[in-house]
Formats: structure tokens, C-alpha cells, sequence
């Protein structure tokens, strides 16, 4: 009886003191503050609680988000929301863990605001908030990539992502007073070049108007207007109704009767 009873406690312990590593996360076995370089991705992992325990660590993508000022060229203080994405590599996990331990994540936000102050300074603030930012943001990352070299290899940087960008009043409202005026130049180039167009047409149709005259012109000679006025009297005279013909002799004028 009481061999069972201690075969029961002991099928208790055993079960009790294991850790469930479910997907998406990786299990490391720590004993005597030493971490086993085996990583466990998936199942169960059995340990002595006396002297080990299981360190759990995600290997999705996790999102740091910081509400920073950020320095500019021209010593202005940009407002932004940033979004830090990265992800343990999981094979080094072990490595991460006893080279900054559990709390990694301080240690990236350093290196963030250290790589992003370096950077930001290089640009202006109206960089922050156009085309550029995306080129920033690359910079800072390949810069944090480095610092983060430094301190042990195992955290893959995916993106920084410069969100919310607020940029001092002053220099927003003159940002949008540029913008502005250069719709409005835009709109009046294109209103006169619509213009020149219109007047371009006019001058081409009088131009057409102006030739067919002269062309006309030039073309009646007198021989053709005489031999116009006897092709006018050779009809009149084959008309069976009767006409009164006022004429000078060189051109008919007609009345009907």
C-alpha cells in the first residue's frame, strides 16, 4: 500500500514540475543559473524544481511603441509615436537570456533613443513628416542594428516605424502656406496655359480665315468674272419665264416680272 501510495507522489511530482512551450513561444532550461543550450519550440519540457527551472521567451514579432521627442537639423523638437518591431532568433535565444537576461526590451529602447537622436539630427523636421521619413527610419534601424551587435547577437530588428509625426506650430503652419501656394501656382499655370491654348486656336483660325480670302481673292481675275457673266446670261436666256436683265454689259442684274 504504501509503495503505491509513494509511486502516486512520485508521478505527482514528476508531472507537476514540467513547462508546456506552446506555439509561438521557446522553452530554455536553466540549472544552476546555467541556461541549456537546447531550445524547445513545441511540447513539454520535464525539470527538477530543486535546482532548475524553464525560461519561456516569445519568437513572434513584438512591437516596443514609444512616444518620443526627436531632435532636428535646426535644433527643433519633433513629436512622434514609434513603433519598434523585432523578433529573438530562436536559437539564440539562450544567448540573449544570459547576455541581457529576461529584461531585453529597456536595452533596445536605449539603443533606439541613442541610434534615433544620432540620425534625426541629420535631417530637418519637415524631412520627418515627407518622402524622407522612410529613409530615417532604415537609417535608425541599421544604426540600432550595430549598437545592438555590440551588446550579443539574437535580436532581428523587422522595422521602426515613425508614426504620428507633430511637427512645432510654426513651422506646420508654414509647411501648409507652402503647400498652398503651390496649388495655387499650379492652378494658375494651368489657367494660363489654357488661356495661351485658346488664343493659339483664334490666331490659327484667323490665320485659316485670312489665306482663304487672299486665295479667293487672287483667284478672280477679270477674264474669270467676264466668263462667269456669260455663263449667267447663256442660262438666263434658256429660262422660259420671262425676265426684265438691268445689266451694263458686263454683269446682269435681275428682276422677275
Amino acid at each position: 500500500m504504501k509503495t503505491k501510495f509513494f509511486l502516486l507522489i512520485g508521478i505527482l511530482i514528476v508531472f507537476s514540475n514540467c513547462a508546456v512551450i506552446r506555439p509561438g513561444e521557446a522553452g530554455v532550461k536553466q540549472t544552476l543559473g546555467k541556461f541549456s543550450d537546447k531550445v524547445a519550440t513545441q511540447g513539454t519540457i520535464l525539470y527538477n524544481p530543486l535546482v532548475s527551472k524553464v525560461v519561456k521567451e516569445s519568437t513572434q514579432t513584438n512591437n516596443i511603441k514609444l512616444i518620443l521627442s526627436l531632435p532636428s537639423k535646426e535644433g527643433l523638437s519633433v513629436n512622434s509615436e514609434i513603433s519598434i518591431l523585432y523578433r529573438l532568433e530562436k536559437d539564440k535565444i539562450p544567448s540573449i537570456l544570459e547576455n541581457l537576461g529576461q529584461d531585453y526590451e529597456p536595452i533596445i529602447t536605449s539603443v533606439f533613443r541613442s541610434a534615433s537622436s544620432d540620425v534625426c539630427a541629420q535631417f530637418f523636421a519637415k524631412d520627418m513628416h515627407s518622402g524622407m521619413r522612410a529613409k530615417i527610419e532604415e537609417e535608425i534601424k541599421s544604426k540600432m542594428k550595430v549598437n545592438l551587435e555590440k551588446q550579443g547577437d539574437g535580436i532581428e530588428l523587422i522595422a521602426v516605424l515613425m508614426k504620428s509625426i507633430q511637427l512645432p506650430r510654426g513651422l506646420a503652419n508654414s509647411i501648409e502656406r507652402k503647400l498652398q501656394a503651390e496649388q495655387d501656382a499650379m492652378r494658375m499655370e494651368f489657367v494660363i496655359q489654357q488661356a495661351k491654348l485658346e488664343a493659339d486656336r483664334k490666331i490659327i483660325n484667323a490665320e485659316g480665315e485670312r489665306d482663304a480670302q487672299k486665295i479667293l481673292s487672287e483667284g478672280l481675275t477679270q477674264e474669270i468674272i467676264k466668263i462667269r457673266s456669260i455663263e449667267a446670261f447663256n442660262k438666263l436666256s434658256e429660262s422660259p419665264n420671262s425676265k426684265i436683265i438691268i445689266t451694263d454689259g458686263k454683269t446682269p442684274f435681275l428682276v422677275d416680272e
